[in-house]
């Protein structure tokens, strides 16, 4: 994760009164230097080390990794007011590579630093497309759609500082695209080949993509190496991804042709490296055929993970995938004609290539797109650029947030407007209540609304987007205890005033047609509030890794959900990630998670920030983890290294309760990272255990002893969980099935009043409840109408137990509405009849109003009690509602109880036999008459004002998210729907 590296804001850096002048180069490189060797000294206090030359390598002696040096290529601009170009981020080397670009820079006419002055804001990019895709099979399909309807309309507009910066219509990129498809099959790609596409952000990345796709083949975005000293490690790590795929081409620009060269000597296959402009003009002149057809479900590309070792893991993803993504994804957000989307992040990750480029493309709204260093140069471009066009729709992960509120000075935000801003996505890595909080309230100031910054979760096996916060409702922040989640699982609400809390912002939940569940150790759905490993399922799944057997099969679970790779719990239907399973590390019995303590351990004035790696080493013969910190330094000398370990060993004792087990200091740059700057907690630990950095051990008999007496006490408290969590499983069954159940139906079955038959089946209830530790709370029992006025009774449906709660539950007997197939069943059918249900059509829509109006003449006093969403769902939310109880209570008159169940799916879910220990409530809302809802004299809009009002209140009482409109979530593992 890339946070806090910027050492302090550049707020009041102005440019010195004589830096605009002419100055020998001796005087500049002075300058120079004092601005490196100030910004070195931020970054490693109290150390010391011979002064920067202009010959000093960032890298190896000046230990300045990718972050700081954009912050040291902005005080350069500040210090010489001037605007470098963004190569130099990645191309200089050395403080003398510096000066020669601001020497460049300075002879340069008209160029400026900073980002452009706020103007008046544009007219976005072009006016949206009128009508969707909606039944396209393929992206290309999608493509051609808009291609047809509105060529001309712009669809990226790549942004510029001055200028309205270079179009891409949507006629433009089908016919670019259909120009490189000819020249690839030209060139003799065949259908399922994979092409390699290295190419920076522009219009031929987007030609070369569905170019690729129309061809055929299969797209693999890869990323140019961040520097030149890169490429040896570049070209090997990307070698054995060429070979997965089994590449047979690599489009890219003159710049890399180079590169790809190297790439094509190491790749036996790699049988072309070629530039969009050579399979332009080669399909001038060649005659490739008929394009061939492409389907739903054929591969549209696949997505490499970051970071990844070993074996490479290609995410296989087919247009079928990806469509359903970006609809679900678009009705989750709303996206509509009056909507910009405005993007830097880079087109090799799922975020940019699919959440930013292909949602902007399938909803036809306009992309602004700038290149991910225009961003890293100067972060305020992003916001002005969101100004400028009026952005509604931007995504960033957090660290991009980190960097606006650090990196851009108040100067820079004169006359911003944030006004239009409506969705703030912050995914692709945790996101920071710290930074969510800071950057709402810097910016409101700019008109930015708390409620549009969005977190959010997802994954590249589910395309990109898995799950949205609400919209408008801004970042939800949960304080729990520390100790019960460590040592327990159990995610339990901490007091504000809670020193020691741990806080989860909420990643919100699941799209449209997807469901997120969370499981345990032995893969049962875990209750709210318990932590355990996040599962999902939805279209937009993918089908596993690209040949690479063995890690699909560890992707999928037993019954078909797939694995996130996170640990998770949900409380109220979002989702709070807590950490990466991998990541996290057991120890004496505690969850401890890795990034918390990174980011305390970062800031230790003597340890360099955003360079701490926290992993477990397994002890050989107790399988226990070890808690391990490594983290760079400058400081050699032995005591000041004896000292820092003190004072983490202190802080981290401080933090989490114990100190860690071994503690490494390391020179700079010794912690491995991905491309995008997030610590590669795995590598680290390859590191550290083939003995090339850190400290000698204890002796070996020493070690053991600890580890095995610490361990000892962690594997007793797991069994006895786990065998507490059988035993009550097996006791609930023992009550229900053999003591309470046969008993209670033979009275039911035997009695020979109503009234008898509903005090045995109240007593049976309460007694099987009382003897398993549930014994479900009444609230608001006083708001029921008095026993002589009729009523109807409406209430959410969330178990099998539901109705045995509510019998137990509520002061008075009341009549179950059940449906009608129930009744000829011997026992269900036999017993809800002696207790006096009554039995309903579903599908007769004639037989089901007569039924309504049978319920509404009475049930010997008795209010009718319904289940208007008509079945069950695993996953929580409240589904629409059947309109007969409604429509009996407004052809009667009779006034509408809500019942808002809690705690019942957490017991006995859908689908599952495994009851767990949890809380049950009935909450019981105030009546609402039809009276209330009337429309007119028309019965049937006045039944369905009522229904929607009762809806309303049951959905408030119970805390439920609200599944109208959503397909998939609504289909159980039966396949039934309401």
């Amino acid at each position: 994760m890339i946070r806090k590296v910027i050492a302090r804001e550049r707020e009041g850096m102005a440019p010195p009164e004589d830096a605009t002048g002419t100055e020998d180069d001796g005087t500049a490189g002075r300058r120079l230097l004092d601005v490196v060797a100030g910004l070195v000294a931020e970054l490693h206090p109290g150390t010391a080390g011979p002064a920067p030359s202009l010959d000093s390598s960032f890298d190896r002696e000046l230990a300045l990794d990718s972050l700081s040096r954009v912050e040291l290529v902005a005080r350069v601009e500040a210090a010489f007011s001037v605007a470098l170009p963004e190569t130099v981020l990645g191309s200089a080397e050395t403080p003398r590579e510096l000066l020669r670009a601001v020497a460049a820079a300075q002879a340069a006419p008209g160029r400026r630093a900073g980002p452009p002055p706020a103007a008046t804001p544009a007219a976005p990019a072009a006016q949206p497309v009128g009508s969707l895709p909606h039944r396209a099979e393929t992206l290309i399909e999608a493509l051609a759609h808009h291609a047809a309807a509105n060529a001309g309309r712009t669809h990226i507009r790549f942004y510029a500082d001055e200028g309205d910066g270079e179009v891409l219509t949507y006629g433009g990129l089908h016919g670019g695209a259909a120009r490189v498809a000819a020249g690839l099959r030209a060139g003799g790609l065949g259908p399922g080949e994979a092409v390699i596409l290295m190419l920076p952000t522009g219009p031929d990345y987007f030609l070369a993509f569905f170019g690729v796709l129309m061809a055929g083949g299969i797209p693999v975005p890869i990323y140019p190496p961040a520097r030149p000293t890169q490429i040896e490690e570049h070209v090997r790590r990307h070698a054995g991804l060429a070979r997965n795929c089994r590449a047979a081409a690599m489009i890219t620009d003159d710049e890399a042709r180079r590169l790809g060269r190297l790439l094509r000597s190491q790749v036996e296959g790699l049988r072309h490296v070629v530039t969009v402009a050579e399979l332009t003009a080669a399909a001038v002149t060649a005659d490739a055929g008929a394009l061939p057809a492409v389907a739903a479900g054929d591969i549209a590309f696949l997505q490499y993970t970051s970071g990844s070792t070993g074996t490479p893991k290609g995410v296989t993803l087919t247009h079928a995938n990806l469509l359903a993504n970006v609809r679900a994804m678009g009705k989750a957000l709303e996206v509509g004609p009056g909507d910009v989307c405005v993007s830097w992040l880079p087109l090799y990750h799922d975020m940019g290539l699919i959440g930013a480029w292909l949602g902007s493309l399938y909803h036809g709204i306009p992309l602004v797109l700038m290149a991910p260093l225009s961003f890293l140069g100067r972060p305020a471009r992003w916001l002005h650029a969101i100004h400028r066009y009026r952005g509604t729709i931007s995504a960033a992960p957090n660290f991009a947030y980190e960097m606006a509120l650090r990196r851009i000075p108040e100067r820079d935000l004169e006359g911003l407007d944030l006004a239009s801003w409506r969705i703030a996505a912050n995914g692709a890595e945790p996101v920071s209540p710290d930074t969510v909080r800071r950057f709402g309230e810097r910016f409101a100031a700019f008109g930015f609304g708390r409620q549009a910054m969005m977190p959010m979760f997802g994954l590249a096996e589910n395309c990109v987007g898995l799950a949205f916060s609400p919209l408008d409702r801004g970042p939800l922040i949960d304080r729990v205890l520390r100790e019960p989640l460590a040592t327990a699982g159990r995610a339990e609400p901490a007091t504000a005033d809670d020193p020691k809390a741990i806080e989860f912002v909420a990643c919100g939940r699941p799209i449209p047609g997807h469901e997120m569940r969370v499981v345990d150790e032995a893969g049962r759905e875990a209750p709210d509030r318990r932590e355990g490993r996040l599962q999902f399922r939805g279209p937009s799944a993918t089908s596993g890794y690209y040949r690479n057997p063995e890690a699909t099969k560890a992707l999928f679970s037993a019954d078909g959900w797939l694995e996130t790779g996170d640990r998770a719990y949900i409380a109220d239907g979002d989702v709070y990630v807590t950490g990466r399973i991998k990541d996290i590390i057991i120890r004496a019995g505690r969850n401890i998670h890795p990034a918390e303590i990174e980011d305390a351990v970062g800031e230790h004035p003597q340890v360099r920030k955003g360079a701490v790696a926290v992993f477990g080493g397994r002890a050989a013969d107790t399988g226990t983890e070890r808690l391990i910190v490594l983290a760079e330094t400058r400081r050699r000398e032995p005591d000041a290294l004896a000292a820092l370990r003190a004072d983490i060993n202190g802080l981290i004792a401080d933090l989490i309760g114990a100190p860690p087990d071994e503690v490494v200091l390391a020179p700079p740059n010794t912690v491995p990272k991905t491309s995008s700057g997030k610590i590669r907690r795995a590598a680290s630990r390859e590191l550290y255990e083939k003995g090339l950095i850190g400290r000698s051990r204890p002796a070996v008999w020493r070690q053991t002893a600890r580890i095995a007496l610490s361990g000892v006490g962690p594997t007793l408290r797991r069994a006895r969980r786990r065998l507490g969590e059988w035993g009550y499983a097996a006791w609930f069954w023992l009550v229900l099935a053999v003591v309470v159940g046969p008993a209670v139906w033979l009275l039911v079955a035997g009695l020979p009043s109503a009234r008898l038959r509903w005090r045995a089946a109240r007593a049976g209830a309460r007694l099987l409840f009382g003897l398993t530790g549930l014994r479900p709370r009444l609230i608001g029992a006083e708001t029921l109408p008095p026993a002589e006025v009729p009523f109807v009774l409406v209430s959410n449906h969330m178990s099998y137990l539901d109705g045995c709660v509510l019998t137990a539950a509520l002061p008075r007997p009341v009549a179950f509405v059940a449906k009608a197939e129930l009744a000829p069943q011997f026992v269900a059918g036999t017993f809800l009849k002696r207790l006096g249900a009554v039995f309903v059509e579903r599908f007769d829509a004639r037989q089901s109003a007569a039924d309504a109006a049978r319920i509404a003449a009475g049930a010997d006093g008795r209010p009718p009690l319904y289940f208007p969403e008509g079945t069950l769902t695993r996953g929580p939310g409240l589904l629409p509602f059947h309109l007969g109880a409604f429509v009996a209570a407004a052809g009667a008159s009779l006034p509408v109880v809500p019942l808002a169940l809690r705690g019942t799916r957490s017991v006995l879910r859908d689908g599952s036999w495994f009851p767990r220990r949890g809380r049950i409530s009935i909450t019981i809302g105030q009546s609402v008459s039809p009276a209330e809802t009337a429309v007119g004299g028309d019965a049937w809009k006045t039944a369905l004002a009522l229904r929607d009002e009762v809806r309303r209140r049951v959905l408030e009482l119970s805390g439920e998210p609200d599944l109208i409109g959503e397909r998939s979530p609504l289909r159980d593992a039966g396949g039934k729907l309401p």
